[in-house]
């Protein structure tokens, strides 16, 4: 047992002198302004971190998200970090995380999420975090779902809500950018259901995505979601708003 830890602890230690040469070669630069002073878990220099486009929504009641919902879905509270808008540093941060496996641009998404979440008076109190689902075979092509990886940046600075990726999604669907307005209404082509032995009544859950654009999916998980599962409120969180 001893020889076997000897050995994970050693080749732990060769793979980070291994990270760290490599960076040496090749060192991490901001993706929005090219600065080279960035360690490797890195995206964005401070000063890139600190101008993002920032909504402050989690702290505002009744703000332009929650109205998204309303008359549609009960959600209890909603809100997103940063404004998305075409050829921003936030698209090429939401590409980069979908399209290019940069997740650590998830778990710098999922931090400043969770910082905000950890600033407002109205997410106290949430008992679990639920990762909208992707379609099984979308998920298989790009080796993992970027909401999860949300859920993980935001459990680094909330360590004791824990991340139920329970709700499943068992019908692929266009994505929003593909979509006009009626097929994004259409809540019949998102089909969810719940994995096995998950008990989520009378549950705080936060429904997490990466971007809020008409709302359409998470309504339609939403709903599935309190008439299937039973929990005491649904509130909504997205890393950008769409505008």
């Amino acid at each position: 047992m001893h020889k076997l830890l000897a050995t994970n602890a050693f080749f732990k230690n060769l793979q980070q002198l291994g990270t760290g040469f490599l960076h040496l070669l090749y060192p991490e630069i901001c993706m929005h302004c090219g600065s080279e002073e960035l360690t490797a878990t890195k995206v964005l220099c401070e000063a890139c971190e600190k101008n993002l486009p920032y909504c402050s929504f989690l702290s505002i009641e009744n703000n332009v998200i929650e109205k998204i919902f309303w008359g549609r879905a009960p959600i209890d509270q909603a809100g997103a970090s940063l404004f998305f808008t075409k050829e921003s540093i936030v698209q090429k941060l939401i590409f980069a995380l979908k399209y290019q496996h940069q997740k650590k641009v998830g778990r710098l998404l999922g931090n400043i999420m969770g910082k905000e979440m950890l600033e407002s008076q109205r997410f106290k109190n949430i008992d679990c975090m639920i990762p909208l689902p992707l379609n099984k075979n979308k998920e298989r092509k790009r080796g993992y779902n970027q909401a999860l990886i949300l859920c993980e940046g935001i459990q680094e600075k909330i360590p004791h809500i824990p991340i139920l990726p329970v709700l499943l999604k068992q019908k692929n669907v266009k994505s929003q950018t593909q979509q006009n307005r009626i097929e994004r209404n259409d809540l019949k082509e998102a089909f969810f259901s719940i994995a096995d032995n998950v008990d989520l009544v009378q549950k705080n859950i936060l429904l997490v995505d990466d971007v809020i654009t008409t709302g359409a999916t998470l309504e339609a998980a939403s709903l599935y979601l309190w008439k299937e599962a039973q929990p005491r409120s649904i509130s909504l969180l997205a890393a950008a708003y769409t505008i």
